[in-house]
């Protein structure tokens, strides 16, 4: 059945209810509500469950010890039975290892001619590049705003930089990317 063909069939009529509080008779045929009785046993095991509880309780009340008193099973500990002093241990590597060094070749960076620049964003308006340059220096680096003209008109570049090594700007690169600032680019210098 389409549900349209639901909302149209509508309602069952109804039956009309005579007043009953108009006879005394209509009350005598109305349906009684059912009385719940109780059953006797379910009584008699609820109170049989609660006597034996109270027993139980009441047999396990000398059993409790206050704190930090002996237990009265437990027999004192005499001056014979005392635990040995723990042994002293000697670790040979505590006097063997300061005689150890670890010599590693490191080969030293070379320092190349070529320097890093980040730019970070490239904005129309220079009140939008000071903004984001704000956002840097919170975060305890320098950021330099430069204005170019390009074939759309006039923009300001927010970079950063220079760097004499890629490590350099790569964890500045990451100092960023805590605060949100995820479109920094790393470049050579050739300003």
């Amino acid at each position: 059945m389409s549900q349209r063909d639901y909302v149209s069939r509508g309602r069952a009529p109804q039956k009309k209810q005579k007043n009953k509080k108009a006879s005394g008779t209509a009350r005598s045929n109305a349906p009684k509500a059912p009385v719940k009785t109780v059953s006797w046993i379910a009584v008699a095991v609820v109170v049989a469950l609660l006597v034996g509880f109270a027993y139980f309780l009441w047999s396990i009340k000398d059993n409790v010890e206050p704190d930090g008193a002996q237990p009265m099973a437990k027999k004192p500990v005499a001056v014979e039975d005392e635990l040995p002093g723990l042994p002293q241990e000697e670790w040979e590597y505590i006097k063997t290892l300061p005689g150890y060094e670890v010599e590693v070749d490191v080969a030293e960076q070379e320092k190349s001619d070529k320097r890093y620049l980040m730019q970070c964003a490239s904005f129309k308006t220079r009140a939008q590049a000071e903004e984001m340059r704000a956002k840097i220096a919170f975060q305890g680096l320098e950021a330099q705003i430069r204005r170019s003209d390009g074939d759309n008109g006039e923009w300001f570049r927010v970079i950063l930089g220079p760097y004499d090594a890629k490590r350099d700007a790569e964890r500045a690169k990451h100092a960023l990317r805590k605060v949100n600032i995820t479109t920094c680019q790393i470049w050579y210098w050739n300003f």
